[in-house]
């Protein structure tokens, strides 16, 4: 494995023996208690022989009926935008474009020494209005003092005045529209750079610490942060892996996505991969698509990278011994990842292709021929079932950009699944939050019910599925060996999900001999992380539990 992993070495060299609970792992389905040791697991099996142990372990810990589960892994994060998201102005909650403006106007007197002013989170299409907040508007709200204000799924951002004045050049620069819509391209990338670079390093740290203290509150156990030059910084990146690194919390893998490979190498990334832009995003029409938009006409998004251009860069990487990726959305952005990758396999050959396990993050837009070559290619789709969850449905914002026809093809989950795609699940965040079993549910009871998958393989896609993106195979499980990343939750029943065409049937049936899982029906309480550990040390426990 590459030299950027992070070291696998335990947090804490105590040997732990919990009991008294339900032990989600393979190894048997039935198991009741579980003992760590040296940060990993030792064994997993029934109270029946949890006593022959009890007296050579340094702790106890009484389930108290509570599951253990492994760790969730969030293979797509940015980390620091998603602390800010947090700790400063999120706009995702804005019925209409007068709540935002209210919090705009609130978040700006509550931080009156802040250099810059920076949110996320707005969506004009959920808003009565149907537009965004004006240059104009917003200079009024803000008493004219920069601010970026990125829209929900991060490609398009409305700023101030006074944020455009920090950027020399940034009205001849592709993509900039003068104060009635939103920056897009590299207007858009331009003011993000200014924007981050006003942010102080304190700043930077403490989103980075509220970021991580939420994922390690939501049983998250490692992170694949998505940074590069047209995201964040060189700094924001280093610092964030120095971060994970020195203080106890979720771990970091890091993704740059740069053409550039040796500098992602040397900034410590696992691959010159992430947000390595195909194109763009559907919400602001610059996703790349065969056909035009649905209310856009006669527009068909934006294409960053050609398929020569991919062939080259997944050369590099393989060669370097790097993991490639690339951010792909539309279906033209998704074809034209194909074609380079297989023009790189039939340079490389297609087994060197295969055992690099180059990854597309979103590829939202499929068809059964870009299906089939995503396995015969070993390519990882790195996906998120909460964008469906959001934006999908007859009436959501997929069905506005698309039609309501394709918008129904979006997302196919289950198709992946049959033609043996690897599936790793993450957020995005903080496109859609944080929420790991919101993520499994949405898979779940995904809006087309033909792309549904069974709770079982969402919940190895979030888990398992995540180590297997970044070329580990022997993590993600609660098994003898297994790295000592779980969470304990508290939840009801468990359940087993049998997996039918038009209906989720569950059971609670022992004989099924498969480890049960929560019960994920919409409407049903979600559960709660108790505690969550990485590498046997505890790194979140929840207050008075």
């Amino acid at each position: 494995m590459s030299e950027s992993m992070p070291p696998a070495s335990p947090g804490d060299h105590r040997t732990v023996l919990l009991r008294g609970g339900e032990v989600h792992s393979p190894a048997d389905p039935f198991a009741t208690a579980m003992v760590v040791e040296r940060g990993h697991v030792a064994w997993v099996g029934s109270e029946g022989a949890v006593d022959a142990f009890a007296s050579g372990v340094d702790e106890v810990v009484d389930l108290e009926g509570a599951l253990v589960t492994p760790a969730f892994v969030d293979a797509h994060v940015h980390t620091t935008a998603t602390g800010f998201a947090l700790t400063g102005l999120d706009l995702s909650s804005a019925a209409s474009l007068a709540e935002a403006a209210e919090l705009i106007r609130t978040h700006a007197a509550a931080r009156p020494e802040d250099r810059i002013l920076i949110g996320h989170g707005w969506d004009a299409s959920r808003w009565p209005e149907r537009r965004p907040l004006t240059r104009a508007e917003l200079d009024e709200l803000t008493g004219g003092r920069p601010l970026y204000l990125t829209r929900i799924d991060v490609h398009s951002a409305v700023v101030t005045t006074a944020l455009l004045d920090l950027v020399p050049g940034i009205r001849d620069l592709d993509g900039f529209h003068d104060g009635q819509r939103p920056l897009t391209g590299d207007a858009h990338h331009a003011v993000r750079a200014a924007a981050f670079a006003a942010v102080s390093p304190l700043q930077r740290t403490e989103a980075q610490r509220a970021a991580r203290l939420r994922a390690a509150s939501l049983g998250i156990g490692t992170l694949h942060e998505c940074g590069g030059p047209q995201i964040s910084s060189e700094e924001d990146f280093t610092g964030l892996l120095d971060l994970a690194r020195e203080e106890a919390g979720p771990r970091v893998v890091g993704y740059w996505a740069d053409l550039d490979v040796e500098r992602a190498r040397a900034l410590g990334a696992l691959g010159a991969a992430g947000d390595l832009f195909a194109d763009g995003s559907l919400g602001s029409h610059t996703a790349c698509l065969h056909e035009p938009y649905a209310d856009h006409a006669g527009h068909s998004g934006s294409a960053h990278l050609d398929a020569a251009a991919i062939a080259l860069h997944v050369v590099a990487c393989t060669e370097a011994g790097l993991q490639a990726g690339f951010h792909a959305i539309g279906d033209a952005a998704v074809a034209a990842v194909v074609e380079g990758v297989r023009a790189a396999a039939e340079k490389l050959g297609l087994a060197r292709i295969r055992a690099a396990r180059h990854r597309v993050e979103h590829v939202e837009m499929l068809t059964p021929e870009t299906i089939a070559a995503f396995a015969e290619l070993g390519l990882t789709a790195s996906v998120q079932p909460a964008f469906d969850a959001l934006w999908g449905g007859e009436e959501g914002m997929y069905a506005d950009r698309l039609g309501a026809e394709r918008a129904r093809t979006l997302n196919p989950y289950a198709a992946l699944l049959r033609a043996g795609v690897p599936l790793a699940f993450g957020s995005d965040s903080p496109v859609t939050p944080l929420d790991p079993w919101g993520t499994v549910r949405a898979a779940a009871f995904h809006r087309t019910p033909e792309h549904r998958i069974s709770a079982r393989a969402a919940f190895t896609a979030h888990t398992r599925g995540g180590w297997r993106a970044v070329g580990r195979d022997d993590a993600g499980t609660l098994v003898p060996g297994a790295p000592a990343d779980y969470a304990v939750w508290r939840t009801e029943e468990l359940v087993v999900q049998a997996p039918d065409d038009r209906v989720a049937r569950w059971s609670t049936d022992p004989r099924s001999g498969t480890p049960g899982l929560p019960d994920l029906s919409p409407g049903v309480d979600l559960p709660v992380c108790l505690r969550t550990v990485v590498y046997g040390q505890t790194v979140f426990v929840r207050p008075n539990d």
